[in-house]
């Protein structure tokens, strides 16, 4: 037996009890009708005024399966498979249905929130206590009517929230701080070699500075002396000749 349900059970049963010698029963089991409710179908007490739906010209059951069922009154009608399969469609989640009696604590709980996480977006704060954006705003500039009297309050402790679903959104948050924490950090440190070895040029002492300056020009000095020497020499040795 299929578990699929037929198009417009119920339209689908008044066309069964008018058109076919089905059982009660068989009709029930097909539709997903209770055999009563079939019965009161036939009796004219349930579903008046409802327009049979004819399930062989739809598709949902053949003209030699309901042969069989009526001369078998144990056989089950089984539905045929679709021959176009429509995509299910995704329920789109809105904002949380919050009962009366704990929608006096949603400010209380937006301020938690805030507080306690900032990374949580306005649409996760919506989708976790059914608030609205504007409120949300209103709490964040201290503009609310009642600012003075909130407290911030868990919105699981207050039932407005399960703490999977504050657990799931606070980590959905998480995922995008990593990349905003490392565009803050800015400029890195520069190696302890490198700012070693600056420190030490930048404390050297003046006298070694001195020091290696005297060096320099005393060998520059020496070399130029010795080249003059050097020509001096040869200028005695050509006059002695």
């Amino acid at each position: 037996m299929s578990t699929n349900t037929p198009l417009m059970p119920k339209a689908t049963a008044v066309w069964l009890v008018d058109n076919t010698a089905l059982s009660f029963e068989q009709i029930g089991e097909f539709c997903k009708l209770h055999p009563l409710e079939v019965k009161g179908i036939a009796d004219g007490e349930v579903a008046q005024g409802i327009k049979g739906l004819d399930p062989i010209s739809t598709g949902q059951l053949s003209r030699d399966e309901i042969a069989l069922a009526e001369k078998d009154p144990h056989r089950r009608l089984k539905l045929l498979d679709p021959k176009v399969r429509l995509p299910e469609q995704k329920k789109r989640r809105g904002p949380r249905y919050t009962p009366v009696s704990r929608r006096h604590d949603r400010p209380n709980a937006i301020l938690w929130l805030l507080r306690n996480h900032p990374e949580l977006k306005d649409a996760q704060i919506i989708r976790l206590v059914g608030t609205t954006k504007a409120t949300i705003q209103s709490i964040k500039d201290r503009t609310h009517w009642n600012s003075p009297q909130l407290s911030p309050m868990d919105p699981v402790t207050l039932g407005l929230c399960s703490q999977i679903d504050l657990d799931m959104e606070v980590q959905k948050a998480a995922k995008d701080r990593p990349a905003a924490v490392a565009e803050d950090r800015g400029a890195t440190l520069l190696p302890s070699e490198v700012t070693t070895g600056a420190d030490e040029l930048d404390h050297e002492p003046a006298g070694r500075g001195r020091g290696r300056e005297s060096l320099d020009l005393e060998t520059v000095f020496a070399k130029l002396g010795g080249s003059k020497k050097t020509e001096g020499t040869d200028d005695d040795e050509h006059a002695d000749e």
